[in-house]
């Protein structure tokens, strides 16, 4: 009888450890930082953690990082489809002499990113470095001071076919007088196809503004309801084998250099002015 229950004691007590430590290596499908966070928690609602490379590791593909106060979360490398998403107060990523948001995620995974504020205080080498995976949205975002010998605010070189998205956002003040600057796309391989959409998106005091890179393949980009101005050199450049750029309901000012260079196609409803020189794209045709 006594041994009976020993064994019962046993049994049932390991049960209850196994139960408990299940959790601890599980992923949930959302989690949380916060300013004033620890890392070493489950980065739940109620125990946040403090960073975001803290609460990637302890989120699920395809799940969702938020922010439960502002807070500086510090850079991170993604590696799996997720959302950061952190639209509720100023969520900073500040970084220095590096790269601070890396994505090199499977070319199926999709990438969303909202509501951040990502600093390289003039040394940062990329805001978004984007070098693999389906899409990458970016949203409500401000993007500045990558100012590295080539910083760029997003650079987007997918070694597979993809999608990027850039809604609602402002990228200043990347690149230095020797290279770099805004938005640049373009696809890694000779064979692939990287498409970017921007809307409602801001382009200021870069150095080059905008570029579509080509090596073959396709290197497109179609852009909106956007401006592009102060830029201390070309404003909106299309450079190599399959690279273009169609420009609609935009602005394009105040460039040092010229307005537009290379493969940049106009549906004939921009505004252009006071760039060095204006130099007018021809039209994309589309415009009924």
């Amino acid at each position: 009888m006594k041994r009976s229950t020993l064994l019962r004691t046993v049994i049932g007590g390991s049960l209850i450890g196994l139960l408990n430590a299940a959790p601890a290596n599980a992923q949930a499908t959302r989690t949380w930082v916060s300013g004033t966070g620890d890392d070493i928690n489950p980065c739940s609602r109620t125990a946040p953690c403090k960073t975001f490379a803290g609460a990637i590791s302890k989120t699920a593909t395809n799940g969702e990082i938020n922010c439960l106060d502002p807070g500086g979360f510090g850079g991170v490398t993604i590696t799996k489809a997720i959302t950061i998403s952190c639209e509720g107060g100023t969520a900073g990523i500040v970084v220095s002499g590096t790269n601070a948001i890396t994505i090199s995620a499977p070319s199926t995974a999709n990438v969303y990113l909202k509501g951040l504020d990502i600093e390289g205080l003039g040394t940062g080498l990329n805001g978004i470095n984007f070098t693999s995976g389906a899409g990458l949205v970016v949203e409500n975002c401000v993007i500045r001071g990558f100012g590295s010998t080539n910083g760029l605010g997003i650079k987007f070189t997918p070694s597979n076919n993809a999608t990027m998205n850039i809604v609602n956002t402002i990228v200043h003040h990347n690149g230095s007088v020797s290279g770099g600057g805004g938005i640049q796309v373009a696809p890694s391989g000779v064979a692939v196809v990287a498409r970017a959409m921007l809307d409602r998106v801001t382009v200021d005091r870069n150095n080059v503004g905008v570029a579509a890179i080509g090596i073959g393949g396709a290197s497109e980009m179609m852009i909106i309801n956007s401006t592009i101005a102060n830029n201390a050199t070309i404003g909106a450049v299309a450079s190599g084998t399959g690279a273009t750029i169609r420009i609609g309901s935009s602005v394009i000012a105040n460039n040092g250099g010229a307005s537009v260079s290379g493969n940049v196609l106009s549906f004939l409803n921009n505004q252009i002015n006071s760039n060095n020189p204006d130099t007018a794209p021809a039209t994309a045709g589309g415009l009924k």
